[in-house]
């Protein structure tokens, strides 16, 4: 097998969900050695959560679990046990990067805090992903993704102006702390080798998610001005066609009259109520209404590229199976195929990013505990009648 890119890396992976399984899984998939704990019996409570196939639940078959704990080793252990406390220190010894995403006050109350691993360990970089940062009067409060779009300003410019704000669907803020985490993680380790000293990070999801949108708060501290929503509407916007739909953005003088050539409406160019783009977006609908109508019948792909020869800025918008079929992903092997022993063969989305002379790697998610005797024995040193023992204690 060819090196990989973070290849001796030793990872203690605490995480649970999405925001820290993700960063965790970033560091696995380009080669470190992750070690998950996870709950004896339960597991992390992603494996509860779906897509499940034929949509029964099962611990080994949650989609969202499969996918973000690829490459991972699991083994189980009971962290409010003290017996697990001192076994995690035995393994917080041998690891380079210790990350976890529980609430701050979670891993001070367990004895595991930095402060007491960096007394074992004073190289180890560790990573805590919360939803406010460890510090400030939010720092223990609960959040969902909701919470973190609302609080991060983003939700506020998002939607209709004379609607309610409109979030996007899934988790975007939990997997943009989760880049975040692993960005931080090999920037510490990068100090810590040229150093040798390792350090605690700390990610706030709400200010990693509000750095996605830089312009709102520069607006502001520029001119003191609250950019309201605009919505979806001419000079841009999302319309439908015969199999799918399609999306533009025409802002320019240019762009109106590559328009009106794409429609092969020539004279649209030369109404004067149409003359200025203000003029334009005064009559918006009746513009809107003629490009639907040119667009009953034709499809995304044939839309597409009649745009692209006219350098128009548009877009298909594609459902699920049409992203599979597509020929840019199939060139670059985008998706992959991953066999697991209870669900079988699944494609899932591949690399983020390609290295050439290292590169990412696809192995399925691990079954619950499935490595406690390879970690447990080879590495710790415990005979099987000791594991035994820890199995009837239930601190494994």
């Amino acid at each position: 097998m060819a090196e990989k890119a973070l290849s001796g890396v030793r990872v203690l992976d605490l995480t649970h969900y999405v925001a820290g399984p993700y960063c965790t899984k970033i560091l696995a998939d380009y080669g470190a050695d992750v070690i998950k704990v996870e709950r004896p019996s339960l597991g992390d409570g992603a494996r509860g959560m779906g897509p499940f196939p034929d949509d029964k639940p099962h611990p080994e078959s949650s989609g969202l679990f499969l996918y973000l704990n690829t490459n991972k080793k699991s083994i189980t252990l009971n962290l409010k046990s003290v017996t697990g406390v001192g076994i995690l220190k035995e393994l917080a010894k041998q690891a380079d990067v210790v990350v976890e995403n529980f609430s701050p006050r979670v891993m001070p109350g367990l004895g595991l805090d930095y402060e007491t691993l960096k007394k074992i360990s004073p190289s180890l970089v560790m990573v805590s992903i919360s939803n406010f940062g460890q510090t400030g009067p939010y720092r223990d409060c609960r959040a969902t993704d909701l919470t973190i779009w609302g609080l991060s300003g983003i939700l506020y410019e998002l939607g209709e102006p004379d609607r309610e704000p409109l979030k996007m669907g899934s988790n975007v803020a939990e997997y943009v702390a989760g880049v975040y985490g692993a960005l931080a993680a090999l920037s510490a380790l990068y100090h810590r080798d040229e150093t040798g000293v390792g350090q605690h990070v700390d990610v706030s999801m709400l200010e990693a998610f509000h750095t996605m949108q830089p312009s709102m708060t520069l607006v502001f501290s520029m001119a003191g001005f609250i950019r309201k929503r605009a919505g979806i509407h001419f000079p841009w916007g999302i319309l439908p066609c015969e199999d799918g739909y399609v999306g533009f953005y025409l802002p320019t003088q240019t762009h109106w009259e590559s328009l009106c050539t794409l429609l092969g409406m020539p004279e649209l160019r030369d109404k004067p109520e149409y003359e200025t783009p203000m003029m334009r977006e005064e009559r918006r609908d009746e513009i809107t209404s003629i490009i639907v109508s040119w667009l009953r019948g034709k499809r995304m792909e044939d839309v597409f590229h009649a745009a692209q020869e006219l350098r128009l800025p548009l877009t298909v918008v594609p459902n699920t199976e049409q992203i599979f079929d597509m020929p840019q992903h199939k060139a670059r092997g985008y998706f992959v195929d991953i066999d697991h022993p209870v669900v079988g063969k699944l494609t899932y989305p591949g690399a983020p990013f390609k290295l050439g002379e290292t590169p990412w790697q696809a192995r399925r998610a691990p079954v619950l505990g499935e490595h406690n005797e390879e970690v447990y024995s080879r590495r710790l040193g415990y005979s099987e009648k000791q594991l035994a023992k820890l199995r009837e204690e239930g601190v494994i």
